[in-house]
């Protein structure tokens, strides 16, 4: 097991100051599921992010990831179109995608999806469901894709992160409220 991770941090909106005060190293997805996509503050996240050397990747729009030259673009788990990987892309385009289970872990590999958020691993005020460790673990050590684990991360078992197969975390809260400048390492 590594002791450096990949971090990611979900926005649904543009405060340049919130993502500046973020460490460096921390990767940003925008999804916002509610309000019409704005171009120009996809716009004004990218030229920021890319002043920071930041990868950003945009929620469930593989047409404007590529339009606007995005590190990549994330597709969340209720998405079940098939083939992306199959669609022409600029080198070093990722697709990142999330699962809750098994079944839809399967369907982000065929997806083509190079790294898979799996959640919830702890427990959240969103749902009563969450995988725990051995879930997690049952299902992370099943691929060798790279997994990222979400859900419930906070600095009470962000140290518990070391008894899973993962390759990265994504937390919201936590690194909202806190922002951590130095997370990632143990």
């Amino acid at each position: 097991m590594h002791n450096k991770y990949k971090i990611y941090y979900f926005i649904n909106h543009f405060n340049r100051d919130e993502i500046k005060n973020l460490d460096k190293n921390i990767s940003i997805i925008y999804r916002n599921y509610n309000e019409k996509l704005d171009i120009k503050t996809i716009k004004d996240i990218k030229s920021l992010c890319n002043k920071q050397n930041r990868e950003f990747y945009i929620s469930n729009n593989l047409k404007i990831a590529q339009k606007f030259n995005l590190t990549g673009v994330y597709i969340p788990s209720f998405n079940y179109l098939p083939n992306l990987k199959h669609i022409t892309v600029r080198k070093n385009f990722k697709i990142i995608g999330s699962a809750h289970n098994k079944i839809q872990l399967i369907n982000k590999i065929k997806q083509g999806c190079e790294e898979v958020f799996l959640a919830p691993i702890f427990n959240t005020k969103k749902t009563n469901f969450f995988l725990n460790i051995s879930k997690f673990n049952l299902i992370s050590r099943s691929t060798d894709i790279k997994i990222i684990a979400l859900g419930g991360i906070n600095s009470t078992n962000y140290k518990k992160l070391k008894a899973v197969k993962c390759y990265g975390f994504a937390a919201i809260n936590w690194i909202k409220k806190n922002r951590p400048k130095k997370i990632g390492r143990f």
